[in-house]
């Protein structure tokens, strides 16, 4: 049997989209399996068992994107089943030219509100007739250790998604300077998030902490799952980081402001801590604040999460 699987395209969707894809696995054990997605998501499935082929999705990169997914969908093969864990049109497009006996496309189940990864387990249950239940988030990638003489702490001050889910740097220094005594210093952030990771190395500077490393833009997917699989504490925005953080069991502090903590906080991770303000504008689900004010954020101080520590 061989089977096509279309991951989310986010790291953190990826992320919680894991134990769906191990469920597809335990009951398809013999089955030979294709990850298609972005580069970001298929890095997270590249350690994952009965992974025949990796295929990252370069749709966009020249010429018609269409085009060229048609192309893609006739190079693969042919399949037994097919799998979205995307709604977009353009991967309902390239279920529609790829060669497979049954296509399952992503679609919300209920209006109810329940965690991805529940959503994410819940599709795959109803399309192939299975009864799996979701287990914790997967990442393949062993857990390091840290040999400093402190504890270790990770700050994750981005979020690909939008500004709206971004706490401030200032406020991260404020928690990173006041925790410095006891706890080395990690800051993380990716390629398009090394001003907000300079921000806070400068503020550290100034305050006199020398004990941190900026790793911003200067990991793979692999090297930022090992480096936050080393950290006793993450103090981190809703995003991709947080759920490699989940899949670890690592304590965490995550600042909520307009996102739905019930969706998309730390599955199964007993040792989050969700840190928000109650808005009657939030959860408003927007990239940036609309009104202007960012009060979900802001209003989120250092002292908030140092209390919580």
């Amino acid at each position: 049997m061989k089977i096509f699987i279309e991951v989310p395209v986010w790291l953190g969707d990826t992320i919680m989209a894991t134990p769906a894809v191990k469920n597809i696995i335990s009951s398809y054990p013999k089955a030979k399996i294709t990850i298609f997605g972005s580069f970001v998501a298929t890095e997270i499935y590249k350690n994952f068992p009965h992974i025949e082929k990796i295929v990252i999705d370069e749709s966009k990169k020249k010429g018609n994107r269409f085009l060229n997914l048609k192309k893609i969908a006739s190079s693969l093969g042919s399949f037994d089943i097919a799998i979205s864990f995307r709604r977009s049109f353009s991967s309902k497009f390239l279920l529609f030219f790829l060669k497979s006996e049954k296509k399952y496309s992503y679609h919300r189940l209920s209006r109810e509100k329940i965690h991805l990864v529940k959503r994410y387990n819940d599709f795959i249950n109803k399309s192939l007739h299975l009864n799996n239940s979701p287990m914790d988030l997967e990442l393949f990638i062993p857990k390091k250790s840290y040999h400093g003489d402190k504890k270790l702490l990770g700050l994750n001050a981005g979020a690909t998604y939008g500004s709206a889910k971004r706490w401030y740097p200032n406020e991260f220094a404020s928690v990173a300077t006041i925790l410095s005594k006891d706890y080395d210093i990690v800051i993380f952030g990716g390629k398009n998030e090394l001003d907000i990771a300079y921000d806070i190395e400068k503020i550290l500077n100034q305050n006199g902490v020398n004990n941190y490393k900026n790793l911003a833009g200067k990991t793979s997917i692999k090297e930022l799952c090992e480096n936050i699989s080393m950290l006793d504490l993450l103090v981190t925005n809703d995003s991709g980081p947080m759920h490699i953080a989940s899949a670890y069991k690592i304590k965490t502090i995550t600042i909520f402001g307009p996102t739905m903590e019930l969706e998309t906080n730390g599955w199964n991770n007993s040792n989050e801590i969700i840190l928000r303000k109650p808005m009657k504008c939030a959860p408003c689900m927007k990239r940036e604040c609309p009104l202007g004010h960012h009060e979900c954020m802001k209003s989120i101080k250092a002292s908030d999460v140092l209390e919580k520590v």
